[in-house]
């Protein structure tokens, strides 16, 4: 019989099999065990600076220290894990302990006296940060305003520590070519040579800072200070020519009033043009007011008759009527607004007790007639100049408040609904005058 076709023994199976199991889980244990030793032994290393205080307290004087009994048995299961696994520890090692431990040593024996207390730190407070120029918010809206006449100043006056009176002519040319029209030049460069001395004419800084006080004084009209809580309603008529911004300047103003939690009624006047409409009705969806509308082609005055007639028994804050846009040369357009004036008077008593001419800056001299008719027909009781950031034409505020003596309300300097701002004079100046790159300090030096 074949011996390999012998039956297998159960018995010495079990017998087998738990000699390869004793062997593999001896093996695994001895792994584990050498594992556990090399980690120990890493942990000693990585921790010598990091020894006991009290141990280096009782011997502070020794410059080297005796192997302690712990450190000894942690030897010994080193070699023995040595042993056990068949790999030596490398050369480099047991030189690493001696020499990181004698710092270790030396670095904490002076913890055996208590160290000396610090005084507190001595806290320096920041420099306060150097107060803003006025105008310096407004002056990136009045860039291109800038560029114009008052720039034209500047370069009249660069590299002069001393002009004569062959400057003063370049003064005049430039006055009289800029958009604040003819009749204010004239009167500045009347006021220029009668006000100043002859020393004082030769001196740029005295003549810039006449033209600046001049300006100044040009657009401080005497006017009530604006307050919408006057009335209830407030009733604010806003009148102008097509395209002058007087739909984007109402959406803007009741964006701001909404914001201060007034509650705001618009009444869409501009019944001509349909874009008008819608374009008042987007902006009542932004600021969440109010819109009184009628169909295309409505009576203006019954739509704004209305508008005002709601807020009167509603009980809003604010009604901003917006009327058709229209020629200034059309007569017949013009009587249109004595009518919606009559109307509002019938649906509030006293109202309105706002009337605003918005004026795009753009149009430079021509807004000076723009505003002549205007206030001929209405009672105009302040002006609203918008597109200032885009043009530099804006020196035209300064003629239309010399000629017609009405208060410059607000003025839109940019998209955003911040950038319809309240009109301050000393404001507007301080932006067209201080830039060193206009002034005569900035052309001189």
């Amino acid at each position: 019989m074949d011996p390999t076709s012998a039956p297998v023994n159960p018995a010495e199976l079990y017998e087998l099999l738990g000699i390869i199991g004793g062997v593999v889980a001896a093996g695994l244990g001895g792994l584990l065990l050498v594992r556990r030793a090399r980690a120990a032994r890493q942990r000693m290393i990585e921790g010598v600076d990091e020894a006991p205080a009290p141990r280096l307290r009782e011997k502070p004087a020794r410059k080297t220290r005796e192997p302690e009994p712990d450190e000894e048995a942690e030897s010994a299961e080193d070699a023995a894990a040595e042993d056990s696994s068949g790999q030596p520890e490398q050369e480099a090692e047991p030189a690493v302990a001696p020499t990181a431990r004698k710092p270790a040593a030396r670095a904490l024996a002076p913890t055996a006296e208590p160290e000396p207390e610090r005084p507190p730190a001595q806290v320096i407070p920041f420099p306060a940060p150097a107060p803003a120029r006025k105008g310096a918010a407004l002056a990136p809206g009045l860039a291109r305003t800038r560029s114009g006449f008052i720039a034209r100043l500047g370069e009249v006056f660069a590299g002069k520590k001393q002009i004569d009176p062959s400057v003063v002519d370049e003064i005049e040319k430039v006055l009289l070519t800029a958009d604040i029209g003819v009749r204010t030049s004239q009167k500045l460069l009347e006021e220029i040579r009668s006000s100043l001395s002859r020393r004082e004419l030769t001196d740029p800084e005295a003549v810039w800072a006449f033209l600046r006080r001049r300006a100044t004084e040009m657009l401080s009209l005497p006017a009530p200070p604006l307050d919408f809580s006057a009335a209830k309603p407030f009733v604010l008529l806003i009148i102008g020519v097509n395209g002058s911004g007087k739909t984007t300047t109402i959406g803007k103003l009741a964006s701001r009033l909404a914001g201060e939690g007034k509650k705001v009624l618009l009444a869409a006047g501009d019944t001509f043009r349909a874009a008008a409409v819608e374009q008042l009705d987007v902006w009542a969806q932004r600021s969440a007011t109010t819109i009184v509308r009628g169909k295309e082609g409505a009576d203006p005055s019954s739509v704004i008759f209305d508008g005002v007639k709601r807020a009167a028994t509603e009980g809003f804050d604010v009604a901003i009527a917006d009327t058709a846009g229209r020629l200034h040369t059309k007569i017949e357009l013009m009587q249109e607004l004595q009518k919606v004036r009559r109307v509002v008077a019938k649906a509030s008593p006293g109202a309105p007790h706002e009337t605003w001419l918005v004026i795009d800056s753009t149009s430079g001299q021509n807004a000076i007639a723009q505003a002549q008719i205007f206030t001929e027909a209405m009672a105009v009781s302040g002006i609203v100049l918008t597109k200032l950031d885009g043009t530099a034409k804006g020196g035209v505020i300064l003629g239309i408040a010399d000629q017609l003596k009405i208060p410059v309300r607000y003025i839109g300097v940019g998209e955003k609904v911040e950038d319809l701002r309240p009109f301050d004079p000393d404001e507007f100046v301080d932006a067209l005058f201080d830039p060193p790159e206009h002034s005569p300090q900035g052309a001189v030096s």
